[in-house]
């Protein structure tokens, strides 16, 4: 079970990934509290390892939407 309180998690349980909205916003979130210092080496090792993926998460949602806009431009 997750918990709500660790800072950079959205506390989600289903199991669904989070929007790319979700994802920056928590990874914002992140680095914030990795900047401002004051957390166990495990803390931090968790915090970067949440950071990590939720970058990937918002790359994939970028290339997904590029992908689709590629898909829809006119052909020449």
């Amino acid at each position: 079970m997750t918990d709500d309180t660790t800072p950079g998690t959205t506390g989600d349980t289903t199991g669904e990934q989070p929007t790319y909205e979700q994802a920056r916003e928590e990874l914002i979130e992140v680095v914030r509290t990795l900047e401002a210092g004051g957390t166990t080496l495990e803390e931090s090792l968790a915090l970067w390892e949440r950071g990590e993926a939720l970058a990937k998460r918002c790359q994939e949602a970028l290339d997904g939407a590029r992908a689709r806009l590629d898909a829809a431009a006119p052909k020449d």
